[in-house]
């Protein structure tokens, strides 16, 4: 049976982890489903941006602990190699922006799953736990990499460290989420942002997003000729002319991906 559903409409396509009844914890065959789904929205033209969710009153509660005590479950190590990070590698480099839909707690690797995204809403009842050392584990799927780029390194280090939850506020706060939102406003908030995205122009949205995550690492000047590469690039789109175009006719551009 399917724990994973995949609906698209107006260009987005909403992605929801179906295992409400489990918190949606991640077993083997969810992470290939996601995975599967993350490339079948690559290679769609006609999804422009992504939403991802969960169902019920969970984002996402990491492992399935119980799959871990299965005789033939994978090792660690392979696990993580061979499931988690080639989705977390999926998520970084698709390149189209993934709004994250965070319903409910976001527990370990669901955490990971969250941070992934390149935007996130979270409804005030929600929270991001990095429960790993609750289980003598160390956070994985990208958590050590891609949260002190987020919240920055000291308060990254107590979220790891202490394995304290951290509120939907206090992420709105520390710059975690764009945004918090009622409930019952979360999935219709999440795919307006998506919308919006999906109406802008494909391939400079790609770079931008490439960009942002090049200069993480990057040196000033290095990311200024990066930045210089990259508008050429766009700027010799039909999307460019057309933005142009638009602009001076005042009106709303039609964007092809061109």
């Amino acid at each position: 049976m399917a724990d994973l559903r995949l609906e698209t409409a107006d260009a987005v396509a909403t992605i929801t982890l179906d295992r409400p009844d489990a918190l949606n914890a991640l077993t083997v065959g969810l992470k290939e489903e996601l995975l599967a789904a993350f490339g079948r929205v690559a290679a769609d033209r006609d999804v422009r941006a992504v939403v991802l969710t969960g169902a019920g009153r969970a984002f996402c509660a990491g492992q399935d602990l119980r799959e871990r005590l299965e005789p033939d479950a994978a090792p660690l190590e392979t696990e993580i190699r061979v499931r988690y990070n080639p989705l977390i590698r999926a998520m970084r480099g698709l390149p189209k922006p993934i709004v994250g839909a965070i319903n409910g707690i976001a527990a370990g690797a669901g955490a990971s799953l969250a941070f992934a995204c390149d935007i996130r809403v979270a409804a005030e009842g929600a929270s991001f736990l990095l429960a790993f050392g609750r289980v003598g584990l160390v956070p994985d799927s990208g958590a050590t990499w891609l949260l002190p780029r987020l919240v920055g390194g000291a308060k990254a280090a107590e979220l790891a460290l202490l394995a304290d939850p951290l509120t939907a506020a206090d992420a709105e706060r520390f710059g975690l989420v764009a945004r918090v939102v009622p409930a019952d406003a979360l999935q219709a908030e999440a795919h307006a942002i998506a919308v919006r995205l999906a109406a802008g122009a494909p391939r400079a949205l790609a770079l931008t997003k490439e960009a942002l995550d090049a200069s993480w690492d990057a040196a000033l000047e290095d990311q200024l000729a990066a930045e210089a590469v990259l508008q050429g690039i766009a700027g010799s789109t039909a999307d460019h002319a057309e933005g142009i175009a638009a602009f001076l006719e005042r009106r709303p551009p039609r964007f092809t991906g061109e």
